[in-house]
């Protein structure tokens, strides 16, 4: 039931509903958040309360950690029913401020106000383990439903039993365990998952549980902290369909593009103490700070000018007597000028990846394989190639063998049948989320590179771990005391040291920023191995894999549509997608390849060019060429700059013409 919670701080209304799993927060007596009426035999659900315009109100609120302040004068407002995202630099207070609006921190200043009757809820910790079922556990969160469902099967009074059963069907409550069955599916769970115990899970899918929870306890005010974190792309899909519809405001801190733009509708901005708020999704939100940060810093610029104008002719002047009253003046008009301050550069995030040498294709290739755990196989009739140069996303639901194809691919798991060809100087680098968990706490980064590479001196240590943007300070603290990003940057480093001909990355986004996977984007861009990506961020796979590889019913084949086609199969519910026109035939993997070939090799063809171009550009620029007994020389190296620049611009030609047929050719493979 819920009850009173005397913890709460002074002034806040609220009461606490214990929902495991999930912090809920209430303002009002357990009543309804709906009544019903009759419309022609149809029963439709009405809002019981009005609340207006305004879900949440923040005004002046100013609030510091350990004497460093967060929020100074921070004010904004969340229309009712809208969703938001919260961004900010890490560290910057956004769970903070979360933990402000459902009371669990005191405010130093300002106020944070709710409708009377609104309703708070997240997820605040994984559901416990207990030989409760998922499916009761995800229905125990509708505390109401709950407790009328207990007190119809003890009530005598027909009045009390009347009033039971009316209030069951005012809040829908015959439908709960659809509801229930259809949140849980869509995070994962198939029906038999869904009758087993919470103790038969692990910690992370406790967490979907828990997420379960809250979604189907429907809270007026929804606030989610890195709800993908532990999702699958499947489950990431879902979610941000299921966020699109939910009927109720919804908060979101995220740094995952995809769901900041296809999920939200407006972005709270936490930056400098203060909050700003954004209508449109996350690109919008971007090319405004962007033209924002243009427009202050060319204002800016403009005053410092005149700044330094006024300041000169006051220096001149000031000591001259005939001169001292304009001098004065000018001082005046710097004291009156509003300076704009200039944004400040953000740290630019970085990846530096290690470069291998270039192997002779294929690098593995597996003909007929079949692998598994000793039972019966999990991958059968595999046919695979990779080459060096290839970018592979693999797709599939959870539980169909992208982890177990990830560890045959990185020679941490064994056929049981077929054959298995690797180059012989093959390296791999392997990155997966377990792996930030076995990082020593006790220790630091200089201490983890030091371990690997030993005969290393330490300036380049460090040269190594500011590569992936772990600074001096950094370098010297305790993994224990490393937010989840920079442990995360550890690992990959860690995972890439000796150059990789072929990297595996499983989720390599969790823990990072908005700013920290677009460096991961560019790295890999530039990054001459293989990779292979298993990621919940539709943004990440879309920018680098050039190649699909879906994994289901005991196989691996090419998906042969986009990632926008599979996203839209997902959320039909793998139902037949509507009839399109047919599309071209696939290029063959041979025409791949050999238009690969040819790009390399005017691309090689160019970089000579440009080597020959400079050391030209540096001769002609000798004044000993110019003297009048150099002129017969001039005259031949001037032949050859025409040359060569000829030379360059069909060069570029080729490789523009080459890389255009290529791209039209990886759009139809």
């Amino acid at each position: 039931m819920r009850g009173c919670d005397s913890t709460r701080p002074s002034g806040w209304k609220g009461r606490q509903l214990h929902v495991p799993g999930c912090v809920a927060t209430s303002n009002s007596r357990p009543v309804g958040r709906f009544r019903r009426i009759r419309i022609k035999n149809r029963v439709a659900p009405v809002k019981r309360l009005c609340y207006g315009a305004e879900m949440l109100k923040i005004q002046d609120i100013t609030y510091s950690v350990e004497g460093r302040p967060l929020f100074e004068g921070a004010s904004a407002t969340i229309p009712d029913g809208h969703k938001v995202g919260l961004v900010g630099a890490n560290g910057a207070g956004k769970t903070t401020l979360f933990k402000l609006i459902r009371g669990e921190l005191v405010l130093e200043g300002g106020s944070l106000s709710l409708p009377s009757r609104a309703r708070i809820g997240g997820v605040a910790q994984e559901v416990p383990s207990s030989d409760t079922s998922l499916l009761d556990t995800v229905l125990e969160a509708d505390t109401e439903r709950a407790s009328l469902m207990a007190a119809s099967e003890t009530a005598t009074d027909p009045t009390r039993i009347a009033e039971i059963q009316t209030r069951l069907a005012d809040i829908d409550a015959w439908s709960a365990e659809a509801r229930a069955a259809s949140i849980l599916k869509g995070l994962g769970f198939d029906d038999a998952e869904q009758r087993m115990p919470c103790s038969d899970f692990s910690g992370g899918w406790r967490m979907r549980v828990a997420l379960a929870g809250v979604l189907f306890a429907r809270p007026d005010l929804l606030l989610l902290d890195e709800p993908t974190n532990y999702l699958d792309l499947e489950g990431a899909l879902w979610l941000e369909s299921y966020l699109a519809r939910y009927p109720h405001t919804v908060i979101i801190i995220s740094h995952d593009r995809g769901l900041l733009n296809r999920a939200v509708g407006s972005i709270l901005h936490l930056e400098d103490r203060g909050l700003t708020f954004y209508q449109g999704p996350y690109d919008q939100f971007a090319r405004q700070r962007a033209e924002q940060r243009a427009q202050a810093s060319a204002v800016a610029k403009k005053q410092a000018a005149r700044v330094a104008h006024l300041q000169k002719f006051v220096d001149r002047f000031r000591a001259k007597a005939s001169k001292a009253k304009q001098a004065q003046a000018r001082l005046k008009m710097i004291d009156k000028i509003d300076m704009v301050t200039p944004p400040e550069e953000a740290a630019r995030a970085v990846f530096t990846f290690p470069q291998p040498k270039e192997l002779s294709p294929p690098i593995i290739r597996i003909e007929d394989g079949v692998t598994g755990y000793g039972g019966p196989p999990v991958l059968s009739r595999l046919n695979l190639r990779i080459d060096q140069d290839d970018r592979i996303a693999l797709l599939g639901k959870n539980g169909q063998g992208k982890s177990t194809l990830a560890k045959l691919l990185s020679d941490r798991l064994a056929l049981t049948a077929g054959t298995a060809t690797r180059s012989s100087k093959l390296r791999i680098g392997y990155f997966a989320q377990h792996q930030v968990d076995e990082l020593h706490l006790d220790e630091t980064p200089l201490q983890h590179l030091r371990s690997a590479l030993p005969d290393l001196m330490p300036p380049k240590l460090r040269a190594r771990l500011a590569g992936f943007g772990l600074g001096a300070d950094q370098a010297e603290t305790p993994v224990a005391r490393l937010s989840g990003g920079q442990k995360a940057r550890l690992s990959l480093l860690l995972a890439t040291l000796d150059a990789p001909h072929l990297l595996i990355l499983d989720e390599p986004t969790n823990h990072l920023d908005i700013a920290s996977r677009e460096a991961l984007v560019e790295a890999l861009t530039e990054y001459s191995g293989a990779v292979i990506l298993v990621s919940h961020d539709m943004h990440l796979l879309s920018m680098v894999a050039d190649r699909l590889w879906l994994v289901s019913n005991g196989t691996v084949k090419p998906y042969e549509d986009d990632l926008d086609a599979y996203r839209r199969l997902l959320l039909s519910g793998d139902k037949p997608a509507k009839s399109t026109p047919p599309k071209p035939k696939r290029a063959p993997r041979e025409t791949v390849l050999t238009l690969r070939a040819e790009v390399r090799k005017c691309e090689e063809r160019l970089e000579k060019l440009q080597q020959m171009q400079t050391k030209l550009s540096e001769k002609l620029a000798d004044p000993k060429l110019y003297e009048d007994h150099m002129a017969s020389d001039l005259a031949v190296w001037n032949g050859k700059f025409a040359e060569v620049e000829k030379a360059l611009a069909r060069a570029e030609s080729l490789w523009l013409a080459a890389q255009e047929k290529l791209e039209s050719t990886n759009q139809r493979a």
